[in-house]
């Protein structure tokens, strides 16, 4: 037994004392009796007690399973705190002002107390069976989803009925009296993870966000004491979901609720890993504490229809719906992640308006939005809307591609299982580790990149993998899990462990990432420096890149296992396309130079007009002497696929002015109908060419360069697809009068003529037609979509997408499902009577996305939900 940890009657004893020190701050009952006797206690806490349940109020629940000592620990730790802190913690006192925290640190007594005087790894309540086995899962036991299991025996009986047991009848019976009761944590070890609920519709639910942001914001708390991050997993459907389970039964009665899995063993070194866990999660409850008002009857209500309105290359537009009498502000926030925090660090507006356009973004990248109201003068707040996924566009000169391995591309390769490795690949999860049954363990992906083009310039690369699992990975502190680039080339079968195991890497990417920032449920990412970008595309040559993914290759003493679980995507165990492991590229293209020489030059004076001579300056009565040169720009190819890079202008001077004083020459775009001097001097002006050039740059070399900016090479596409030449001016400007002064620019025909040298990709420039005839239908009780695509010689594919509030409006607003070239497909992980909107996107090679055809899927008759049995892959453990 771990002396150090308080027994129930230590934490019995400790709460009175509270009570007895503390009354108008904490209350004491009994909710009920355990099989054994024991009294289920729950704490009251709030400022002015006697008002506790007339206040929105979170409800912890503790030590569920009895082994899991950690929710009864937190629970007392948390009471200290409070005690000795609500004094002086202004945040404290607000949120115990505010709001009251239902706490009961242990609902597993019985259980408990078995645990740590007869057998440390027991799990259930000590209900007789009455055929030799004791124990009831607690955790299986409430209404939702229960499932009766005939096994007494196994750690997961649910009991002979939903709420057979008295620790589930007491919660039940508390939690309908209290309607008060908004927010829910039910604290369990281990996994360092957030479960949110579900509601096995296996579809987005509209507190989905309200769930995710709760975890993240308090994952953030969490990382600021201990740097630790922990992972938010809702489970993927329709399998690994729990059943019977007090998460659900909350959830189902309009509570938010969430199981938080802490630490990496059941019952760890108390000095180091359980004092770690509860120190950081003690300001992880206090945030959930103060949320609790923001989701009572009080809360204004969610803003409706969060979505785009228009997004380029650097801005997106957001839109929203709200009533228009209410008296609220917009808190908007941006990530580029999702189940990211909503912080002040992530706040980039707040707003009384109904529309926000967030600028300066980068393009071809992911942004993730939320959005809530608040109220202006209590400063109540309401639960998010669904978050809004924004991909801004390309940039005119970039291309993407988004690679998915085969599935005879990705697999894991054991050390000890080499007869069953080539099985492993689009089967199985990636378990990358080491274990003392598999061994040393090895993720390798290897991605086909055939299609990418030859001059290809990688302006950014991403690898994405998500995690799945890290229940395994059992010790804090111990081991790093990278990512290394192979030469491909030297490798001729990737299922080949001894291969993959001697393989020297040509770089590891970014950094590793230690045990305790492992994080399931949240897409790990590395991002290629340019040096891996260069070995990138080093790789790209032999057409493929080779990725290996390894974890620790020993165990610490006394450990049976270290290992980190992936999605792969594939097969019963994977979660479809959008879970798949992933290579973004964005790049650019080498360009093609092209210098094209004047079709005219005009010295222009107000007498005369000169051809064939550029000079400008200042006449003798102090007029401006323009200079004028035409270049057609019909040596480009077709506008339409015509992207140009770089413009800039080459000038040679034969003179320089003899004058002192501050002159300089200026070169701009102009509109002239009519080459006179009336006309240039009243032209309308367009854009300057680069910078000014004054005559002291003159007199010190003789060759000039006058770069196009941004919209200078607009308006050079512009002119070419209208089949129009591009008129410059050169201008002398002089800070006072100058007369008689005149460069002499270098002429036609001669070493130093003028050229304008334009760099330009071939790209499509312009979307493809949408599809059309977008339809959905059922085939073997799943949701079929079917479309026609578009007559083009550039289609490359459609796209289509799933989101369950509103039509999606880019390719990254909702789920993905499918991206090819067929005109069907099925969405294998909907459900089939819950309505949502599907649409479907065309693309080119770009790939440039069209306007989306929409469609609104309304179940016409009610279909049953088939629910896999979930398979516990080997080398995996089920929890919570």
């Amino acid at each position: 037994m771990k002396k150090q940890y308080n027994s129930y009657q230590d934490t019995l004893d400790f709460v009175e004392k509270c009570m007895a020190e503390h009354p108008h701050l904490i209350r004491l009952q009994t909710i009920g009796t355990t099989w054994e006797k024991r009294p289920i206690v729950l704490v009251t806490i709030s400022l002015d007690v006697e008002y506790a349940d007339n206040k929105p109020a979170l409800l912890y629940t503790g030590t569920i399973h009895a082994r899991e000592w950690i929710g009864n620990e937190l629970a007392i730790k948390f009471i200290d705190y409070v005690i000795n802190n609500y004094r002086f913690n202004p945040k404290l006192k607000e949120a115990l002002t505010r709001n009251t925290l239902y706490m009961v640190p242990c609902l597993n007594p019985d259980g408990f107390e078995y645990s740590r005087n007869h057998f440390s790894f027991w799990r259930k309540n000590r209900r007789d069976n009455g055929d030799g086995s004791f124990g009831v899962d607690l955790n299986r036991n409430f209404a939702v989803k229960f499932r009766h299991s005939m096994d007494t025996s196994v750690n997961t009986y649910s009991g002979p009925h939903a709420f057979s047991e008295p620790e589930t009848c007491a919660i039940r019976d508390f939690v309908l009296a209290h309607s008060n009761i908004t927010l829910a944590l039910d604290y369990h070890s281990q996994g360092n993870v957030f479960f949110p609920a579900h509601k096995f519709n296996h579809e987005h639910e509209i507190e989905g966000t309200d769930l995710n942001v709760l975890c993240a914001n308090m994952n953030r708390e969490i990382h600021k004491v201990t740097g630790r991050k922990y992972g938010i997993h809702r489970g993927k459907p329709p399998a690994n979901l729990i059943h019977g389970s007090g998460r659900e039964y909350y959830y189902s009665l309009g509570i938010l609720s969430t199981v938080v899995e802490v630490g990496t063993r059941n019952i760890p070194d108390y000095l180091v890993n359980m004092s770690q866990s509860v120190d950081e999660n003690i300001p992880a409850v206090l945030h959930a504490l103060s949320e609790a008002i923001n989701y009572c009857p009080l809360a204004p209500t969610r803003p409706e229809r969060f979505s785009i309105a228009s997004i380029d290359d650097n801005s997106a537009m957001l839109t929203w719906q709200y009533q228009s009498d209410a008296e609220v502000n917009f808190e908007i926030y941006r990530a580029q992640q999702p189940k990211s925090p909503c912080s002040d660090e992530t706040l980039v507006a707040i707003t009384g308006d109904t529309q926000f356009t967030d600028v300066q973004l980068k393009s071809g990248q992911p942004y993730f939005y939320n959005i809530r109201a608040v109220d202006r003068v209590t400063k109540i707040k309401s639960g998010f809307s669904p978050e809004l996924k924004v991909k801004t566009e390309l940039a005119d000169d970039e291309f993407s591609r988004a690679v998915f391995p085969a599935s005879h591309e990705v697999g894991y390769l054991g050390q000890y299982t080499l007869d069953k490795n080539k099985e492993h690949f689009g089967h199985n999860s990636l378990f990358v580790g080491v274990n003392k049954r598999k061994g040393i363990c090895y993720g390798v992906i290897e991605f086909n990149l055939n299609n990418m083009p030859e001059d290809a310039i990688i302006k950014s690369a991403r690898f994405s993998l998500y995690p799945m699992n890290r229940v395994n990975a059992k010790v804090e502190n111990f081991g790093e899990w990278t990512v290394s680039l192979l030469d491909g080339q030297a490798i001729d079968d990737i299922s080949n462990f001894e291969q993959i195991h001697n393989a020297t890497p040509l770089q590891t990417l970014g950094q590793a990432i230690a045990s305790e920032q492992l994080t399931q449920g949240i897409w790990s990412e590395w991002h290629f420096n340019i040096a891996e970008r260069h070995l990138l595309k080093k790789a790209m040559a032999s057409g493929k890149v080779t990725l290996r993914i390894e974890g620790p290759k020993r165990l610490p003493l006394g450990a049976d296992s270290q290992m980190m679980q992936f999605d792969i995507g594939y097969g019963q165990f994977g979660a479809g396309i959008h879970y798949r492991p992933n290579l973004q590229l964005i790049y650019t293209r080498k360009p093609i130079k092209l210098a094209l020489a004047p079709l005219a030059t005009n010295t222009i004076t107000q007498t005369d007009i000169i051809e064939d001579k550029l000079q400008s300056g200042f006449d003798k009565q102090g007029e401006i002497i323009y200079g004028q040169m035409a270049f057609t720009l019909d040596g480009l190819p077709d506008a339409d696929k015509t992207v140009i890079t770089e413009a800039y202008l080459i000038m040679g001077n034969k003179t320089a002015l003899k004058t002192k004083r501050d002159t300089r020459f200026t070169i701009e775009l102009a509109d002239l109908k009519d080459i006179d001097y009336h006309s240039v001097k009243q032209r309308k002006k367009r854009e300057f060419i680069g910078y000014e050039v004054s005559n002291q740059q003159l007199k010190e070399k003789d060759t000039h360069y006058f770069i196009f900016d941004s919209y200078g090479k607009l308006h050079l596409q512009k002119l070419h697809a209208q089949n129009k030449p591009c008129y410059l001016i050169i201008r002398a400007t002089a800070a006072s009068a100058e007369y008689d002064e005149v460069i002499d620019w270098a002429g036609e025909g001669e070493h130093e003529s003028p050229q304008l040298v334009i760099e330009y990709i071939e790209r499509r420039k312009t979307p493809l037609p949408a599809p059309t005839s977008l339809k959905t239908d059922i085939e073997n009780g799943m949701i079929k979509l079917s479309w026609l695509n578009p007559d083009d010689s550039d289609f490359v594919g459609s796209f289509v997408v799933r989101n369950r509030f509103h039509p999606p409006k880019s390719p990254y607003d909702g789920v993905k499902l499918y991206g090819g070239p067929d005109n069907y497909t099925f969405d294998n992980f909907a459900n089939a009577n819950i309505e949502k909107y599907y649409s479907v996107f065309s693309y080119d090679d770009v790939p440039n996305f069209s306007e989306p055809v929409s469609v609104h899927y309304v179940a016409r008759e009610s279909f049953p939900i088939i629910e896999q049995e979930y398979q516990v892959q080997d080398g995996e453990e089920e929890i919570n």
